[in-house]
């Protein structure tokens, strides 16, 4: 009987970003020895990699061009752009199966490296179970970004995330907020969409641009400064080291510098919410500690040792994480929080997270201080400001111990859940204005009586932390009740939930409509003054602010 007739080996070959001189000596082997070259292509036919390639293809190979039967445009195919994209995978494995079935070996070419957002891969899910096949890496347009802008993606502990560029950008914002460094690829339309999340995260100063890295046509600029209508799709954005920032600051000026003088581009041309922060944040517990994720700051002795930080992330947002914070939290080796605050910071590789329950400050405080004594930087995170109804005043009062008497602590200020609610409804807080909290677990509540009534007489605007929650349901009633006995039934009161957060409201109502029933322990209320006014804006929302003067009397 005769034996089976050999099938074909398949290789999936990554040639690298662009300079032909990047190909590895393994992949031109395979190349130049393949009997079919396959390569992917839009509808005009060009194919970047065949082109990286070319050096190495031979007289007589078969090449087969694998044209995209779309890209970005419309399709009239009945399954839309995914049943026009399904089908033409199909059939390209289809035809190369057909070689392979032949006896020839395919090399199917791939820019950069072919598992990495490479078109490749849709051939490999289909092929690799019925052939013998190879894959090469190649030297991806990351790598080639960062030689060419000549900073390191990543040092020591610090964390890369590379995202696509389509994603929306409240998650790129989010990714970008929560990591060192990062690379942003598929560019071109999502550029306007990738800066927005930039800027929204705070990053948008350290961004760099890099278009065609390694080619001809490679270009460098702050990212900042780009025209969103000159971006193609082979383009990325990128987040360095910031470890390294301080060495790269001559490069990164001279770069900046190319870019106003026209000149970028031609460098390598020769080788081509919590609630609303602090207790309003869904700190109902003893202590009513606001703290809901956050970032370290740690401050070491001269010695070296060890220290802990209490940081301030804000109401949620990750745009009002300040870079101070950001920089704290990258340096701590402990993160220390109640536990659903902590599942909010993203953990850099050698970090360690302990998580505790939210009414444990004072214990959390001890274990922070204690780590911090052996030696280890230490992160408490809190929401909004530590200082505020947060771990700052717990962690000092523990601090007071002679046990820790060595043990430095920096606090980190963060934007407040009052500042939050406030900007988000005007100006409320535009002239005097106190912070009071409901909660009556850490004081009798006839304190909380005679601070609101005290305020209420002084006509203070007062931001009300910890208004309510599943286990105190009167103190709001009871404060609206007091309210009401200094207050004009009609006095302006804003109603903020989640500022910062995915479930965000706003609401402005009056003292006499307020309904406690449709508070929770997320809300944070602005209880106007005298003075306080809410105007109809044009967009049907009330734009509330209290004067900076104040009448004669």
């Amino acid at each position: 009987m005769a034996g089976r007739a050999r099938t074909g080996r398949l290789s999936g070959v990554g040639v690298g970003p662009g300079d032909p001189e990047l190909i590895t000596v393994k992949a031109a082997r395979l190349i130049e020895s393949a009997d079919v070259v396959a390569y992917h292509s839009a509808r005009h036919g060009r194919s970047n990699a065949r082109a990286i390639a070319e050096a190495h293809l031979r007289p007589g190979q078969i090449e087969e061009a694998l044209v995209y039967p779309v890209t970005t445009e419309a399709t009239d195919h009945p399954g839309g752009y995914q049943g026009a994209i399904d089908e033409f995978y199909a059939e390209a494995a289809a035809r190369l199966a057909a070689h392979l079935d032949a006896g020839r070996d395919v090399v199917v070419l791939a820019e950069g490296d072919p598992f990495f957002y490479g078109s490749y891969m849709h051939m490999h899910k289909r092929l690799a179970d019925r052939y013998e096949t190879t894959v090469v890496p190649g030297v991806t347009s990351v790598s080639a970004a960062s030689a060419a802008l000549g900073r390191p993606l990543m040092e020591r502990d610090e964390v890369l995330t590379i995202l696509p560029g389509t994603l929306p950008a409240d998650d790129l914002a989010a990714h970008l907020a929560a990591t060192e460094s990062a690379v942003v690829m598929k560019l071109g339309r999502t550029f306007a969409n990738v800066r927005e999340a930039l800027e929204r995260s705070g990053r948008l100063d350290d961004a760099w641009y890099v278009e065609r890295a390694t080619t001809a046509g490679e270009r460098i600029a702050p990212i900042a400064g780009v025209d969103p209508d000159t971006v193609p799709y082979f383009s990325l954005a990128m987040l360095p080291s910031p470890a390294a920032a301080a060495f790269a600051g001559a490069r990164d000026a001279a770069l900046a510098g190319d870019r106003e003088n026209g000149l970028a581009g031609e460098r390598n041309a020769d080788t081509h919410g919590t609630a609303t922060g602090e207790g309003a944040a869904g700190a109902d517990a003893a202590g009513e500690s606001g703290d809901a994720a956050g970032g370290s700051g740690y401050t070491a002795g001269e010695s070296g040792a060890g220290g802990v930080a209490v940081i301030g992330l804000g109401p949620g947002d990750p745009r009002w994480l300040t870079p101070e914070a950001r920089d704290a939290l990258a340096e701590a080796d402990d993160l220390v929080g109640y536990g659903p605050y902590l599942d909010r910071v993203a953990v850099r590789a050698g970090q360690r997270k302990h998580p505790s329950d939210n009414r444990v400050e004072a214990e959390r405080a001890a274990f922070a201080l204690d780590l911090a004594k052996r030696g280890r930087r230490v992160a408490v995170v809190s929401a909004g400001d530590p200082g505020v109804f947060a771990m700052a005043a717990a962690v000092l009062e523990v601090a007071e111990d002679p046990a820790w008497k060595d043990v430095p602590v920096r606090i980190v200020p963060g934007i407040t859940a009052a500042q939050a609610v406030a900007a988000r409804a005007g100006a409320p807080l535009g002239h005097d204005f106190c912070v009071l909290s409901l909660s009556d677990r850490l004081k009798p509540w006839s304190v909380i009586e005679g601070r609101i009534v005290a305020a209420a007489a002084a006509d203070l605007v007062i931001a009300i932390y910890n208004p309510a929650s599943r286990s105190r349901t009167e103190q709001l009633v009871r404060a609206r009740e007091l309210l009401l006995e200094h207050r004009d039934p009609q006095t302006v009161v804003v109603i903020g939930r989640d500022v910062g957060g995915p479930a965000e409201s706003m609401r402005v109502t009056t003292l006499e409509a307020l309904d406690p029933a449709t508070v929770d322990m997320r809300c944070l209320l602005l209880i106007g003054s005298t003075q306080t006014r809410a105007v109809a804006a044009a967009d049907g929302t009330s734009r509330v602010w209290t004067p900076r003067t104040y009448p004669q009397p």
